[in-house]
Parts: structure tokens; sequence; C-alpha cells
């Protein structure tokens, strides 16, 4: 399952690990590639004068100043009753409260019902902040700081109004030592802070681009309260665990349960209910969460009715289980929410710091012995064919004379197929001997790498050591998926081990790179943040424990698109270097890619009032950068009749 929140800081703060999916991916039904065309605008809302919102590449917002709600809400929807959710995400249990450290698992649903940002997104534009706990946004033409104006409303749970102090001591905190090095990889570009006055402060940017101030709005503000030590000084970051976080979100922590599960309260005098940001929000008087051990017992709840929602992401699953008397008689929905997000790759990363993996060829002829469409039994997932997938930043074509313009210092140092027509999978449905030429490629690839096949059949290099590697994962993962391609892999001599260990201890040999190879989906999108990528893919991240780059990737070519990427003026060049890192990512054959399904698969008890309409970009129940749509905008029916 991938790990999404209210703010790209909570994304990366959470670990990565919880992003490598729980099971496959979730199934639906194809739909056309999402396009965000840019806009004819030439200015841009925030820059230059105060603004209640700030927008990228010149777009103007949707909404205005003074905007009563988000279109995708019930803006009368009644308050009352209480949400029951289950695991969204590989966490079974939780061990401190702090989402913000690298160490340990905090609970699931801290991170979106307490923790908010000085600006969020909206569920209906791509690349749009609207002031939350800042009411107000300035940024100079130049780009080289923003400054915010806080809401006089604001205040955190415990009744303190929310200061330019308390902005300052959370980025301090947050850019310390002891916060999740990703964390401090999306704040790089930011200077520091300077304290105005009582409710204005301002941050002077490093790199004065729109994924900086996007990084920076989305800040987690939280009180400077939160782990003062008995002897009245805040402690370090690393050292707050078992402290509820004190912040200003519309739920607070009413009790837990061994770490297995949370319950949460809405805060009937939180200072946002009446905001347009907020309208319509946030209707359950009560927000349960219950962990489960793996996903087989995580199924038998939800169809016993302790718990209210459940996304699938094995399509056989999907067909098979998500039915019955419950589903037939109404008690139980089951739907597909398509959305027009892109679809970040979910693929099996090839961990480039084990010698087996250093050899292209190695790595082309692993994606040749995997068989997709034997895979696909449903017909109901799409093949993973770029790092965009269902975008318009998907490589398309043979490369334009932007993407060349980034590419051609590199010609003779990468495959000259970056400078061809884009990556394609591999198929097995082309003819009835389709996969057997695919694995006979395979063979020989191999061979012009040093590898052949002794008299056992075991796949042997020069130094006569078997070709062994270990597929990490945890529990919920897909057995027809690896044991479907351990075959294959076997008659090339290969063996892969598939080894399931519980998500503390993935999680631990995640951050440590102590793997040969894992699943991870990348987020989905709606314009791509050179940041992620360059905390995922950038050779400065690959020796940094606890970071995102699990593949081990040190490319010179790749820093440098990675570089014109966050460089980006405008949507093109956006669309340059999002298209020129797609070709060197997936021509270099650094992952074998898996599938996506733009939608969400989802069975939930007929309990919820739901929007009429729904948002472009969000999610339904786990954390991220978009509106939790599920959690934040449904409501429950019981309250509809007080």
């Amino acid at each position: 399952m991938p790990m999404k929140s209210l703010s790209p800081l909570f994304r990366v703060a959470a670990s990565a690990a919880c992003c490598a999916v729980f099971g496959a991916s979730a199934a639906a039904p194809v739909t056309p590639s999402a396009k965000v065309e840019p806009s004819a605008a030439t200015t841009t809302p925030g820059v230059g004068e105060w603004s209640h919102a700030y927008v990228s590449y010149g777009q103007p917002p949707k909404y205005p100043r003074g905007f009563k709600s988000f279109d995708w809400v019930n803006p009368d929807a009644p308050k009352g009753g209480t949400a029951f959710l289950g695991n969204p995400d590989r966490r079974t249990s939780f061990d401190k409260f702090n989402p913000f450290t690298l160490k340990g698992s905090p609970p699931t649903g801290v991170s979106i019902l307490m923790f908010e940002a000085l600006a969020e997104r909206s569920g209906d534009e791509p690349g749009t902040l609207y002031g939350l706990i800042a009411e107000e946004m300035r940024v100079p033409s130049d780009k080289s700081s923003i400054t915010f104006r806080i809401h006089p409303k604001a205040r955190f749970y415990n009744g303190d109004p929310v200061t330019a102090a308390d902005v300052k001591h959370s980025y301090d905190l947050l850019t310390s030592k002891g916060a999740a090095p990703s964390i401090r990889v999306a704040l790089e570009g930011v200077a520091g802070g300077t304290v105005l006055d009582e409710r204005t402060i301002r941050f002077d940017l490093k790199d004065p681009i729109d994924d900086t101030i996007f990084n920076i709005a989305t800040l987690p503000v939280f009180s400077r309260k939160w782990g003062v030590g008995p002897d009245g000084k805040p402690k370090p970051l690393d050292q707050i665990i078992s402290e509820y976080p004190i912040t200003t979100g519309p739920y607070t922590i009413v009790s837990t349960d061994s770490g297995r599960g949370i319950e949460f309260a809405r805060n009937k005098d939180y200072w946002a209910k009446d905001l347009p940001m907020r309208r319509g929000q946030y209707n359950f008087d009560r927000i349960v969460y219950r962990l489960y051990a793996d996903r087989a017992i995580s199924m038998e709840a939800f169809k016993a009715g302790e718990f209210d929602i459940i996304q699938e992401f094995v399509p056989q699953q999907w067909v098979r289980q998500h039915d019955g008397t419950k589903w037939r008689d109404g008690r139980i929905k089951k739907k597909t929410f398509t959305y027009g997000m892109g679809k970040g790759m979910q693929a099996y990363l090839l961990n480039l710091r084990r010698p087996i993996f250093q050899d292209v060829r190695v790595r082309q002829s692993l994606d040749l012995s995997y068989d997709f469409e034997k895979i696909n039994l449903y017909n109901e997932r799409v093949r993973s064919y770029s790092l965009f997938s269902n975008s318009d930043f998907a490589a398309a074509g043979l490369p334009g004379p932007g993407e060349l313009k980034l590419l051609e210092p590199f010609r003779g140092k990468v495959s000259d197929d970056v400078f061809g027509m884009p990556y394609t999978p591999p198929r097995t449905d082309t003819s009835p001997n389709a996969l057997r030429d695919n694995l006979k490629k395979a063979r020989a690839l191999l061979e012009e790498a040093g590898w052949k096949v002794d008299k056992e059949g075991v796949l042997r290099n020069s130094k006569g050591e078997p070709f062994i590697f270990e597929y990490l994962e945890t529990q919920g993962g897909s057995q027809f998926r690896t044991v479907t391609w351990q075959r294959n892999l076997r008659k090339l001599g290969i063996e892969m081990k598939a080894r399931t260990v519980d998500f503390a201890l993935y999680r631990k040999r995640l951050e440590a790179f102590d793997f040969d190879t894992i699943t991870i989906r990348t987020p989905d999108f709606a314009l791509p943040s050179s940041i992620d990528y360059i905390e995922s893919l950038g050779s400065k991240s690959a020796d940094v424990v606890g970071s995102g780059n699990f593949r081990g990737l040190k490319n010179p070519a790749v820093d440098a698109v990675l570089t014109a990427m966050a460089d980006a003026k405008t949507y093109d060049d956006l669309r340059n270097a999002s298209r020129a890192l797609d070709r060197l990512i997936t021509h270099g054959h650094y992952q074998v890619p898996q599938l996506y399904a733009p939608g969400y698969s989802v069975s939930y008890w007929n309990k919820f009032g739901i929007p009429a309409k729904q948002p472009k970009y969000y999610t339904i129940d786990e954390n991220g950068d978009w509106p939790v749509w599920a959690v934040g905008s449904w409501w429950s029916k019981s309250a509809e009749a007080n």
C-alpha cells in the first residue's frame, strides 16, 4: 500500500518503506491518460503580493479569495457517527507518536487527522496551494523567499494561538539531525526562517523553485510545548517518542490499544471548522483504526463488520473475495473510484549495491523473464511502462529538442536506447512462443555478461558463483506473482529466494539497504516533484541511511536531468526534464516494472454519505499530499437524522 498524507513531508517522513505495496496493485479499469495542460495565464497568484493561494507555472487558482468551499465536498455534511478503519498501509502496529523520525513506526491516522500545514492542496488542481494555518502568502518575483501571515484564528487543540515562533520551531526541528533524512532532503532548498512579528514569518530560499516553495508551504506545524522535558527545555526531535503531538488538526487522540489500535475524537472547538478549506470536511465524531497482523485476517475482520472501508490491491482477491451475501443484499458496496493522477511506478527495484545487478545486460535479462500477461489474470491491471505512467510526463516518441538538449552531453556515456523510442516492457502474448523468445534473449544477454549455465542447470559467473538473489516482502504480498517469476528465472538457471518478514524488520532492512530486490510503488502525482525524485534517484542520497534511493543509483546523467527538473521555469521545461529522466531510468533497467491501475478498488459498508462530486487528485484513506477523501469528506448516514 502506498503511504500518503496531507503534506509531502509526511510522505517522506513516514519512510518510503511504507510506500511498498501491500500485495499487488489496486485493480481498476483503464482510463485515458491524465493530461495536465499549461495555463495561458501570464501572472502567478502569490507572487509579489499577498494572496490566499500560490500556483505553480502560472496557472490561476480555481477558487478566488473568499470562496465558500471546495466543489468536491458537501458543505452541509452532517457531523456525527464513528468511522472504523483498518490498515491503510503495511504498518501492523506502532511504537511512537512522532511521524518525523527514522526509528519506529507512528500510528496510522496521526498525520491525516492531527497535523496541519501552512498551506494545503485542493483535490481538483494539479499545482495550487491554498493557505490554511497561513492566512496569506507572498513570494517575490525572483522566488527568493516566501512569507506567511498566520491566520488570527489558528489554534492548537490546547487553546494556544499559533505563532510565527511555533512555525520556526517546527522548521528547526524538522531540519535537525533528529529528523528523518528524507525530510531534511525535502527542506534542503530552504536557507532558513526569520520571525518578522508574532504572526509573520519569512523563509529565504537557496533553491528558488516551485518544489521548494511547495515543501516549505506544506511544512507541518506543531506547538513548541510538544516534547518539552521536565526541565522546561525542548527535547531533540528524535527523543520525542511517547508524547501526544500538540497540533492544530481537527482530531485529538482519545485512546490507544497496545500499538494495535488508536481512537481519535473530533475537536468540537476546532479552529478551522468554518473556513473554506475545511467546510464540509472531517465529519465523523470518532475515527477508530484497528490494525491487523496480515491481509487475510484484515479481510475477514472487514466482512465481520469490525471496520468499514477496505481497499483491495490484488485483482484475484477483488474478483473472488469481494463478493457474497452482504455485497448482494447491499449491506456492503463495491466500487472502483477513478481519478486523474499520474501513476508512480510500481516495480521490483534492483539494489545496485549488489555486484550481481551492476551489469545492465543482467538487469535487462531479469526484465525479459517477467511474464506480466500470465500474472494479469483478469486483465484489470496495466503494465507499468514509465516513472510517470498515465500522464503527459511519460516519454513519448523520439526525444524532442528540449529533451535532447539535456541528454546530448551524455551521449556515449548512457545507453543508445535513450536517444530512441521510449522503453516498452516485453510482452508474452504476441505469439505462442513469445515467452520462450524472451527467455532466449535473456540467456544471450547473460552469456554476454559472463554468466553461463552449468551441467546442473545452474547459472554461474566466471568465478563459479551461482546467480542467487533474495526477494524481500512483507505479509500480504502476491504469492502468485512471485512464484510465476521464480519459475521463469529457474529456466535461466537463476534462483530467486522469496523471504517474507514482518513490517518492523522489513522497514529496518530497507533503511539499511540490506536487501537484493523489493517491491516499491512510488507516490502518484499531478505534477512531478523534482525533490521526490532527487531523494529517490539522486547520487547524493544513495549512501544516506534511511533515504529513498533503494536502487543505490549514482548516475551523472540522471543527476543533471534531476537538476533541470528542479530548475524548470515553465510547464514545458518540467515535461522535457521528466521525459528525459524517464528515458534514462527505464532504459537503464534499474527495475523490473510491474503494474498500475488508475483507480481505487474499494468495498465499504453502506453507512456513509458520499459527496456528489469526487475530486480529481485524492486518496481514499491513506496518507499523502492530497485530500484523503473518505476519511476527510464522507459522513455517517446515522448523523443525517440529527
